[in-house]
């Protein structure tokens, strides 16, 4: 329960900073317009650190940890998450800065790293609905 802890307050943390980030980044490069930055604090704080305190409750009470597949969601739905993050944060940044991607990286890579980090995250929720399916059956008995 303690990792679950602290792997939401990792995301409070980050999704504050990111939220700092953006409004002082947006207006030390004077930008008025709209930027994926502006989202990365509320998908960071929804995703990350309420998912995680969502999870440490089911945790108390069904003990997910004893299943295989707890593990399995952790790591998957973590990297999924903080690749999807980070290509925002990249997005965001380019877009700010009056670029496209070009030379730094196409807007194609962009959005198919972003596509895959959503990927990755869905994987990890069927993993943690498969480790809930099995902790209900197995406090109904």
């Amino acid at each position: 329960m303690n990792k679950l802890f602290k792997t939401s307050s990792f995301y409070l943390i980050l999704g504050l900073i990111l939220g700092v980030f953006y409004r002082e980044f947006t207006k030390f490069n004077n930008f008025e317009g709209s930027t994926q930055l502006s989202i990365t604090h509320t998908h960071t704080l929804v995703l990350g650190m309420m998912m995680f305190l969502i999870v440490l409750l089911l945790e108390k009470n069904f003990n997910l940890s004893q299943f295989k597949q707890f593990n399995t969601f952790y790591l998957t739905y973590n990297i999924g998450l903080l690749l999807s993050i980070t290509m925002m944060i990249v997005h965001g940044v380019l877009t700010v800065l009056g670029k496209d991607g070009g030379a730094v990286m196409p807007e194609a890579a962009i959005s198919g790293m972003a596509g895959l980090g959503h990927i990755i995250m869905t994987a990890g929720l069927a993993f943690l609905f498969h480790t809930i399916s099995k902790a209900v059956k197995l406090a109904s008995k």
